[in-house]
Order: structure tokens, then sequence, then C-alpha cells
């Protein structure tokens, strides 16, 4: 009967059993034993086994007590006491581990394991040298492509409007195939990842000297900007901001004047760029004025006949636009007269076509019985200091008559008006001196629609 009764327990507990094993397999991940039950001599000949099989715990031995685990031995480095810990505490039927590891002191035992990774990495390299020589031939092989199209000149003169937009595009062309070729290089060596970290690192480092050169650069697209708009030729006469004189070059940094003194004027692109340029030599009929002061008293329309008639007729003076004349104002003392007259800049020196007609008006007016006064102010003494000066009152009168003034010797015709030549060699010399460090060119269309 007991037979019968533990044979039926057997049958029944049976599925149980076989249910349990399964549940045990598919939710535990540790590592399973080579004996079904999980003693500690299974326990310590698995992870014999195990260390053995990883480098760097080759000399670990670990003994196990009712489920806890002791580890001891040397190891080189202090990762590899954690990784040992690591896989003792995931082999079924450990406790807790007692990681006893001691870390490897002698200096000879500690540099083997340096010894033996530069070693492998000596020989992983040289095993990666053909791959390397292809990668490297095949971005020098672009690279030389990209510097052979960027030495063509007429495709991109053809789309630049000037050469310096021109040599700026065959730069950025020959730095584009450079990077197609660095990309190929990497891909070739299956390092493609790395092309983001340096992207990564180039956009912050470009960041970081943006900032340190921001000036530079703001000058450097200024003069991009200016050769391509032009607002004035070389040698074209200019005012930018408070500074006058002739332009010499456009570099990519400043714009250089030439003064009429003879002195160099070196302007930044950025401040070129933002100011009030006066261009007086696109238009080269110019206009000059000046002031005449005549006695109050005298013929006002006929004195401006004599100056306008006498500014007319000189041969510096162009017929069109004529010259012309009025009142500007009825001083204290006399009555202001302006003269104008317009010039060829091309021909004629403005300076000097300026000072040699208000030499001829003053003479004309002169030589008419016109006085050019003074500025005349009046005293009025009360009596005691009249008699203590014993001076007459008709002494002090402003009223009597004024003669007129003695006409000089000066000639009668205009002298020389033309253009300082020796000033225009002198330019034309720097102009040439600069060479293709100028971003000017003198053929392109500038700003005002000029060729």
């Amino acid at each position: 009967m007991k037979t019968i009764l533990a044979l039926i327990f057997c049958l029944l507990a049976l599925p149980a059993g076989l249910a349990d094993s399964a549940f045990a397999q598919t939710t535990n991940a540790g590592i399973e034993t080579d004996i079904a039950a999980s003693s500690d001599a299974a326990i310590e000949a698995r992870l014999s086994g195990i260390f053995d099989q990883i480098e760097g715990l080759e000399n670990v031995d670990a003994t196990v007590r009712s489920g806890v685990v002791t580890l001891r031995g040397k190891v080189q480095e202090a990762r590899f006491a954690a990784r040992a810990g690591e896989l003792a505490e995931r082999v079924n039927g450990v406790v807790a581990v007692n990681n006893e590891i001691a870390e490897e002191t002698s200096v000879g035992e500690r540099l083997v394991p340096v010894f033996e990774r530069l070693e492998a990495r000596a020989l992983q390299t040289l095993s990666y040298v053909p791959l390397i020589l292809v990668a490297l031939l095949s971005w020098v092989l672009v690279a030389l492509f990209g510097a052979f199209l960027a030495k063509r000149r007429w495709p991109f003169r053809q789309v630049a409007p000037n050469t310096f937009i021109a040599d700026l595009l065959r730069q950025v062309v020959r730095i584009a195939f450079m990077i197609i070729g660095g990309v190929l290089a990497l891909d070739i060596l299956g390092a493609t990842a790395l092309l983001g970290t340096l992207l990564g690192a180039a956009g912050i480092v470009g960041l970081a000297v943006g900032f340190a050169v921001r000036d530079t650069v703001e000058n450097y697209i200024a003069s991009i900007l200016l050769s391509v708009r032009q607002p004035f030729r070389p040698q074209d006469f200019v005012r930018i901001d408070n500074y006058e004189g002739f332009v010499i070059s456009l570099t990519a940094r400043a714009t250089i004047l030439m003064e009429i003194d003879g002195n160099h004027i070196r302007i930044p692109n950025a401040t070129v760029f933002k100011s009030v340029i006066i261009n007086y030599t696109v238009n080269p009929q110019r206009r000059f004025t000046f002031e005449v002061g005549v006695d109050a008293n005298s013929d006002l329309d006929r004195a401006l006949k004599i100056g306008l008639e006498t500014v007319s007729r000189q041969n510096f003076i162009l017929d069109e636009p004529a010259a012309d004349a009025w009142i500007r104002e009825l001083g204290d003392s006399n009555v202001v007269l302006v003269f104008v007259g317009w010039v060829d800049q091309a021909a004629t020196n403005l300076l000097k076509a300026r000072s040699e007609a208000m030499r001829l008006v003053k003479r004309a007016l002169e030589t008419n019985g016109f006085s050019l006064p003074e500025p005349t102010y009046r005293l009025r003494l009360d009596d005691d200091i009249q008699s203590a000066l014993s001076l007459p009152a008709a002494s002090l009168s402003t009223g009597e008559e004024r003669k007129a003034a003695p006409v000089s010797s000066e000639p009668e015709t205009a002298q020389d008006t033309a253009i300082d030549s020796e000033l225009q060699r002198r330019i034309a010399e720097e102009r040439h001196q600069k060479g293709r460090g100028d971003l000017l060119d003198e053929n392109a269309p500038n700003e005002f629609g000029k060729s």
C-alpha cells in the first residue's frame, strides 16, 4: 500500500517540477552551471573555466563555501578585479561575492600589458598600411582634380563679375574637392563615424575663431561686396567719410587713398562700405564757387556782369553748363557776390581754375572802379572823450569818399590750369606696384553704370 501511494505522489509532482525548471530557464539571465544542482564544487569549476578564458583573469582563483564566492589573486588593473566580481555574481547559486583580488604593484608586471597592447596596435596598424595608402591616394587624386579645375579661368570668369570673385570661387572649388577627397578616404577606412566628430569640433573652433577675428571677417566680406559693386575706379578722386584722395587700390582688408599732398590713407573696408562716398571723377564736369565782396554803394548789376563776363571768357570754363553769378547777402559793410563756373576735370585742375577765376574777377572789378572794402566799424565817442583827444568829430566819420584801389600789374590772362601731371604719374606708379593685390577691375562696370 505504501508503495502505491509513493508512486502516485511522484506522478503528481513530476509536472510541477518540469514547469518550475522551464520557468527558471526562461527567467534566469545568469550563467548556467554544468551540473543541474548548483553545488559549491560546480560553481567553483564553472568560475575557474570562465577566468581561464578571459585575458587578465588567468591568475584569479575562486573558492566557494555555502554559495559564497571568495576571489583571490592579482590582476594588472583594477578594472579586471571588478570584471571578475561581476562574472561571479552572474553564476547561478551564488549568494554573495567576497572580492579579495589585489592589484599588481610590480613595475615589471604592470608594464607587460602596456607593451602587449602597444605591440598589438602596432601590428594592427601595419595591417592597415595598404588600406591607408589606398585612402591617401584617393584623397590626393580627388584634390588634384579639384586643383586642376580651379586653375581653369574661363568657367569662373563667365560666372563671376570680376577677377576677385572668380579667384574666390576657384578657392571654394579647391577646398570642396579636398573635403570630398577626405570623406572618400574616411569611407575607405571605415571611419565615417569620425566625420561627425570632426565636423562638430570644426564648428566649435570656427565659432571661436569667428568671434576672435570678427573685424577681419567683416572687412573681408566688405571687400567682396565693394569689388562687386565698385563704387569707384582706380585713380578716381573720392571722398570717404572725412578723407579725400585718389583711389590707389582695394585690398582684401582696406581701401588705399593718396591725398593731394601725397600722403597715403588706409581705410578699413567695413568703414568704406558703411560710409557716404562722394566720387568726384564719375562726372567729369565739376563746378567751383567763390565769393567777392564789393562796396555797398556800388552798382551791383554792373559788378555782376563784369565778373560773369570775366569768368565766362576763360578758356578753361565750359560753355555748357554756363557760368553764373548772383548776390548772396548784404553784409555790414559790403555786398557779397557769388560767381560759379564749370570745368572739365580730365583736362583742368579744379583748384588752379578757381584760383585764376578769383584773381581775374578781382582784377576786372578793380579796373572798373569797384572797391573790395574791408570790414568797417562806426565808433561813437562822447563829448568829453572827443575833447580829451582833441580830435574833430568830422575826422572820425566813416562817410568820407572811398577811392578805388589802384590797379595791380597782374597778368590779364589766365595762367596754367592744367592737371598736375606729376601727381598723376605718382598715382600711376602706386597702381603699378600693387599688382595682383588689387581687387578693382578697370574694365568692370561700376556701381554708377558707367563703363
